[in-house]
């Protein structure tokens, strides 16, 4: 069945953080219904609408980071490419920011 996509580790975790963020804002839509509300972002914004615009931003801070890794590495004259474990915890950060400030 899954046979379509190259189902390493990592990309099984992703998937599954992804669905279960899904199914844990679901039960909290459920139990407190959300409400409009203006924070940095130039919009009226729910709490679903900070989440995907949140994972958007996490996407490309990741893609922009692997993309300019290279480059990086460079710049500062380091031996390999840097660890994309940086870009994971930069766009988790700023997940994190737009959730609760957005």
């Amino acid at each position: 069945m899954f046979d379509w996509m190259a189902w390493t580790t990592p990309v099984a975790v992703f998937f599954t953080c992804i669905v279960l963020m899904l199914i844990g804002m679901t039960v909290w839509e459920i139990k407190s219904p959300t409400v409009m509300r203006k924070g940095f972002l130039p919009i009226e914004t729910t709490r679903g609408d900070r989440l995907f615009i949140g994972l958007l931003t996490a996407a490309y801070v990741n893609l922009i980071f692997v993309g300019l890794g290279g480059k990086f590495a460079q710049w500062f004259g380091l031996d390999g490419d840097p660890s994309v474990w940086i870009s994971f915890a930069l766009s988790m950060g700023l997940l994190a920011l737009i959730m609760r400030k957005g």
